[in-house]
């Protein structure tokens, strides 16, 4: 599959695909394999928003919005939520839904202007929407947050958040603050969430978190120092694992995943 994002939002010629949405979710079929449905199985529907996406391979596909899920029934498809779809549908399609949530979401949060009130429409050639008194522009917005894993050796500090249930750890993750590099906003949360020190910060790679809108920034951080202190606020428990002793750990389709997969093959590749 070949997706090619529009330059412009615009809908000026009929799409060949569509990525239905109603709420938070999305229309997918029932084995979980495709979200993309033939626009031309659809004679009318009742569309709050109509978003172009882009291509796949060279075909129009545009997000669109409807109201009421019972307004569509189709045979072999189902309404679902596209967290539940993680690791389960292909990665690509699962972020081509999750570009069109995103946008739904944006469009519905952004009706009125932040700063004078007034209401907004869809701009003309950027993806973005314009306040009909003062004429500013909000565009889809985007949360940057940094993720990472702190190893020491054979060893890795994992973290169990409030929201996960007991015997599951992640790495640590928080928002990037205005005035922050990602690398000191990665050392501050690892501070404020664990209590310990780290060096040596490194980039790994990126990944698209649509729920509801994050960017997640991913790191590698040497331990430099300090006792484990946990937060009690977002983080309840925390502790050192051997990588060959692992815990329950969050699936590879996950960024968090992907982290501890590849430092635990790196240090594996160096025996």
């Amino acid at each position: 599959m070949n997706f090619e994002p529009a330059l412009s939002p615009k809908v000026e010629s009929p799409p060949s695909w569509l990525i239905l949405i109603c709420g938070k979710q999305i229309l997918v079929s029932q084995c979980s394999t495709e979200v993309l449905f033939p626009a031309d199985s659809i004679e009318s529907l009742n569309i709050v928003f109509q978003h172009r996406l882009g291509a796949v391979n060279q075909q129009h596909l545009d997000a669109v919005v409807i109201d009421n899920t019972e307004e569509l029934s189709i045979e072999g498809w189902e309404w679902a939520n596209l967290r539940d779809l993680l690791g389960v549908l292909h990665e690509p399609l699962f972020h081509l839904a999750g570009r069109a949530l995103q946008f739904s979401y944006w469009d519905k949060t952004h009706q009125y202007c932040g700063q004078c009130g007034g209401a907004t429409i869809p701009a003309d050639e950027y993806r973005s929407r314009m306040c009909t008194r003062c004429e500013l522009h909000f565009y889809p917005r985007l949360s940057p947050c940094v993720i990472g894993l702190i190893h020491d050796g054979k060893r890795c500090l994992l973290a169990r958040n409030v929201r996960h249930p007991a015997g599951r750890f992640s790495t640590i993750a928080g928002f990037i603050e205005p005035g922050e590099t990602a690398e000191q906003a990665f050392a501050r949360e690892v501070r404020e969430e664990v209590g310990v020190q780290v060096k040596n910060i490194r980039y790994a790679f990126s990944q698209p978190w649509p729920f509801p809108g994050q960017l997640m920034l991913g790191f590698y951080a040497e331990y430099a120092g300090g006792e484990i202190q946990v937060d009690n606020i977002e983080i309840i428990e925390a502790d050192w694992f051997d990588i060959d002793n692992l815990p329950q750990t969050p699936p590879e389709s996950t960024i968090s995943g992907l982290l501890i997969r590849e430092y635990v093959q790196k240090v594996r590749e160096q025996k």
